[in-house]
């Protein structure tokens, strides 16, 4: 099992010293990932789950800030835990995911995406709140087709993105294609993660029962798809306090990747909180 870390208010800010701190110490303690989260805009009242987000909370662009995580480490991943894709159009998302992988030479491999869940948010950038699942589905096939496209250029007709014999350069470091994980805690994201992802990521709270149901039909969707079922990865959020035996729990669950953040807001406290993570799973070894 691997173990990455997460970086996102309320406890961390948006201080470029503190990020860089942050992400530095996670590398060295031997975390092999850093996501970021996802949120365009806010607006009073908005809320997740029935939990009010408070609308002046910062949310550091993703791809922007990983870039910068980037210029300041030398071997940890780059994750965005989720990016909203619906609400990106796929044309220029595919140059900047390259862009961010070719300068950090092949290290933003996390990529998890969502479909959001402010309709606010979609308003606010002109997307249908209810297509949002067909739009993000599209925008998948897209990347991954402009991805893959050479010099005679590739096209694509769908509902709601058209192009012909477009070019799309640079290509990812040193392959044809970037890891697509699909975040989401609904069973319409697992089928979806099974017919198009590279990973599953489910967040929120869910009963043990709903999640081994949404695993099961996430494979069930890969062998449908004529996908290898056994090629999902599966990452789940957990605390920075996880216990050896908790790990040992989701493992046997099938879980591949733990993602943890830290819950203490001052920055040695964080700092402590990694460290002490790593020494109980040995990660500086």
């Amino acid at each position: 099992m691997k173990f990455a870390i997460s970086y996102s208010p309320p406890y961390h800010g948006v201080d470029p010293d503190a990020i860089v701190a942050y992400a530095q110490h996670a590398e060295a303690c031997g975390f092999d990932g850093f996501y970021l989260p996802e949120h365009i805009v806010l607006y009073p009242g908005a809320s997740i789950g029935g939990v009010e987000i408070p609308p002046s909370l910062s949310y550091l662009d993703p791809l922007d800030c990983l870039s910068f995580v980037a210029a300041s480490t030398q071997r940890i991943l780059l994750g965005t835990g989720v990016l909203l894709l619906p609400y990106h159009h796929p044309v220029t998302l595919a140059k900047r995911l390259a862009t961010v992988d070719v300068l950090s030479r092949g290290r933003m491999r996390l990529l998890t995406v969502g479909l959001g869940a402010l309709p606010g948010e979609a308003s606010a950038v002109g997307v249908d709140f209810a297509s949002r699942g067909r739009r993000a589905d599209e925008a998948i096939d897209v990347l991954r087709l402009l991805w893959s496209g050479g010099d005679e250029g590739v096209s694509f007709h769908g509902e709601f993105f058209a192009f012909d014999q477009l070019c799309s350069f640079p290509k990812p470091y040193r392959s044809s294609s970037l890891p697509i994980h699909v975040g989401g805690s609904s069973r319409a994201a697992a089928r979806r993660a099974g017919r198009r992802g590279d990973g599953y990521f489910p967040g929120g709270l869910v009963h043990p029962d709903e999640r081994a149901a949404q695993l099961r039909l996430a494979r069930e969707a890969a062998v449908a798809a004529g996908r290898d079922p056994d090629a999902l990865e599966y990452t789940r959020m957990g605390s920075v306090e996880l216990t050896v035996e908790r790990a040992e729990q989701l493992a046997a669950e099938g879980v591949t990747r733990v993602v943890v953040g830290c819950s203490a807001t001052d920055p040695d406290e964080q700092r402590d909180q990694m460290s002490a993570f790593a020494d109980r799973f040995g990660l500086r070894g």
